[in-house]
C-alpha cells in the first residue's frame, strides 16, 4: 500500500483503489470538501504525473476519458483549486511523491490498464439529495427530478414563471460553465423537445452564475445529474439482446478457473519479452517486474 499525507489531502493507493481524501487546510476549496472523499478504481486512470516545483510540486491523475461524470459535465473547465484529481505536494516529500506515482503506474503496467476513452461511467458522481445556492437561484437534485429556485436578483422573466420542477426522464443534457473574465456562467438543463438559446439569464431552465464563491458547488448538481443520464458513448441495447435476457432464477455461470500464479508466470515472461524487444526500459521492466513478484 503506498501513502502520501499532505495539508491539501491525503491520498493511498491499495492496488486497486485510490482514496482520495480532502485536506482540512483552509486553502482547501469549498468544492473539494463538499465533495468529500473519492474511491478512484484503478480502472479508471489513464496516468499519473509529478510535477516538482522549487517550494512545492503537484500529483496529477489522469483519468480515462468518460470515466467521471464530474470532468464530463464540466468539460475540464474546473480550476486548479476545486480539481480533486491534483494533490499541492510539499518539496520535502518529493520522495515519497514519486514512489506514490511508481506504484500506482506499476499497477497500471501490470494490470494492463487501457487509456482508451469508456463507454460506461466508472465513478458514482456526487451522493443526492444535494441543494446549492448560488447567482440568480437554488438547484436541488433528489435523483428524480432537478428544482430550480428564483432569488431575488433574478430577471422578472424567470421570477414571473416561479420554480421549475425538471423530472430526470426530460432532461437530455446538462454544462456547466464557469464566469471567465467579464463573462458571466452558468449550470443550463437541456429538456427534451424544448431547446433553447435563450442567454442563461433569461433561460428558465438555467441558473447564472456571477463568479462567486459558491460557484463551483453547481459543478456538485451538474455531476450528480450527468452520473444518472445515459452516458453518451454507451451503444445502444439491440431490441434482440434485450428479449435474450437470461432468466432471474438461474445461476450465474462460474468464471474459468486460472491459477493466478500461473497468470503471474505468464506475465512475467511477457514482460521479458517486451524488455527484450525495447519496448520496456531497464528501469521499466525491474519496476513492472518487481510489482509481479510483489503479488506472487
Amino acid at each position: 500500500m503506498a501513502e502520501i499525507l499532505q495539508k491539501d489531502g491525503t491520498w493511498v493507493f491499495d492496488g486497486d483503489t485510490l482514496r482520495l481524501t480532502p485536506g482540512r487546510d483552509k486553502n482547501v476549496s469549498l468544492l473539494r470538501r463538499e465533495l468529500g472523499e473519492l474511491l478512484v478504481p484503478l480502472e479508471a486512470l489513464a496516468g499519473i504525473s509529478l510535477e516538482q516545483g522549487k517550494k512545492s510540486g503537484r500529483l496529477r491523475l489522469r483519468l480515462r476519458d468518460g470515466a467521471d461524470p464530474l470532468l464530463h459535465a464540466t468539460g475540464g473547465r474546473l480550476a486548479e483549486p476545486h480539481d480533486p484529481y491534483q494533490l499541492i505536494v510539499e518539496s520535502d516529500r518529493y520522495g515519497v511523491a514519486e514512489y506514490f506515482a511508481d506504484e500506482v503506474r506499476n499497477a497500471l503496467l501490470l494490470d494492463q490498464v487501457p487509456s482508451d476513452p469508456v463507454d460506461a461511467y466508472l465513478l458514482p458522481g456526487p451522493s443526492v439529495p444535494l441543494s446549492v445556492s448560488a447567482g440568480d437561484g437554488i438547484a436541488s437534485f433528489d435523483g428524480e427530478r432537478v428544482r430550480l429556485e428564483w432569488k431575488w436578483q433574478a430577471e422578472d422573466s424567470k421570477s414571473a414563471a416561479g420554480p421549475r420542477t425538471l423530472p430526470l426522464a426530460d432532461i437530455v443534457a446538462v454544462e456547466w460553465q464557469p464566469s471567465v473574465g467579464l463573462e458571466n456562467g452558468h449550470l443550463r438543463f437541456t429538456v427534451r423537445a424544448a431547446p433553447t438559446k435563450v442567454p442563461p439569464k433569461y433561460d428558465p431552465n438555467a441558473v447564472e452564475l456571477w463568479g462567486f464563491k459558491k460557484d463551483p458547488l453547481m459543478a456538485l448538481v451538474a455531476a450528480a445529474v450527468q452520473a444518472r443520464l445515459p452516458h453518451p458513448a454507451a451503444p445502444a441495447a439491440p431490441a434482440a439482446l434485450e428479449d435474450a435476457r437470461p432468466d432471474e432464477g438461474a445461476p450465474t455461470p462460474a468464471p474459468a478457473a486460472e491459477d493466478d500464479h500461473d497468470a503471474l508466470l505468464r506475465r512475467l515472461r511477457e514482460l521479458g519479452e517486451l524488455h527484450r524487444s525495447g519496448v520496456l526500459t531497464d528501469e521499466e521492466f525491474t519496476l513492472a517486474k518487481q510489482a509481479v513478484l510483489k503479488r506472487m
